[in-house]
């Protein structure tokens, strides 16, 4: 079971090339302040815009660092199944836990046709898959009756819920079972979602506040929701300036302010706004996450 709090990891960049370098520091530092996981080349790593060796490349740097000490959900999802296949069969030679799958953007498929996609990769590659349903980004939305069906399958285990849905937890936890991993993919709302049946939260904002975030999912594991409570007040602001504008542009700038790596975007990302900077400032400050 992948619990807690795992770090959706920003790919730092420096003169248009990966950050090999600052990438592997972040990793560390993720690994000092006690995060329970890891996810590179997500959406927040900038997959779009990666080639394929450097998605790989940048798979491979974390799970250097990592070493086994905790798992490691690699990004693997594209919208096509092909393409998902040859990242998932990467990610397992590479050493990964887990494959990160996202539903297939911009194509539109059914729910029949999520179902034969993520079918046809768990088929094909011997690891595990935590499915990624953010409609938001992708437009479709599984159902809980598609992911109760794929919940059958023994290489899909989970899913990072970007949905925002509070009832959707425990509908799925009713149907696929408690052993099926459901983890938070919105920071804001991640003590309602454990909860509603939650196990974790694949997060951003922990690329900033590593400690204080897995601080949150290690108080709510002991029942101290004192605790979880204050944790959680004094991250909202910082969770809401993570979203000011399109990710990972204020996480970026955010981990630029801290000194941990440069905000270089990739196009067509560009540099967040002077106001957005200043929510960013205020909501880090306002935590005790600057000097």
């Amino acid at each position: 079971m992948f619990k807690g709090s795992f770090t959706a990891m920003i790919t730092p960049f420096k003169d248009g090339a990966v950050d090999e370098k600052s990438y592997q520091d972040l990793v560390q530092r993720q690994l000092d302040a006690g995060t329970d996981g890891l996810v590179p080349v997500g959406t927040t790593g900038e997959s779009p815009t990666l080639s394929h060796d450097e998605h790989m490349r940048v798979t491979e740097l974390c799970i250097e660092v990592a070493r086994g000490t905790v798992p490691v959900i690699a990004g693997t999802g594209s919208n096509s199944t092909e393409e998902a296949i040859m990242l998932q069969r990467h990610a397992k030679e590479a050493g990964a836990d887990a494959g990160l799958v996202v539903t297939p953007y911009y194509n539109k498929p059914t729910q029949a046709g999520l179902i034969a996609h993520y079918t046809a990769i768990a088929d094909a590659v011997d690891l595990p898959i935590i499915i990624y349903n953010i409609p938001g980004r992708s437009v479709i939305d599984m159902t809980v009756d598609t992911m109760t069906i794929l919940a059958g399958h023994p290489n899909i285990v989970g899913v990072k819920d970007a949905t925002a849905d509070l009832v959707r937890p425990l509908k799925t936890l009713l149907a696929c079972g408690d052993d099926f991993c459901q983890l938070s993919g919105e920071d804001a709302t991640v003590v309602p979602f454990l909860a509603q049946g939650g196990h974790g939260c694949i997060s951003v904002t922990s690329n900033i506040a590593p400690g204080p975030c897995a601080q949150l999912h290690a108080a709510w594991q002991a029942g101290d929701l004192g605790k979880v409570a204050e944790i959680n007040a004094r991250l909202l602001p910082v969770h809401d300036a993570m979203f000011c504008e399109a990710s990972p542009g204020p996480v970026k700038y955010a981990a630029e302010l801290m000194g941990l790596c440069a905000s270089e975007l990739r196009l067509p990302l560009v540099e967040i706004t002077q106001a957005s900077k200043q929510k960013v400032k205020n909501a880090l400050s306002g935590a005790g996450l600057l000097g």
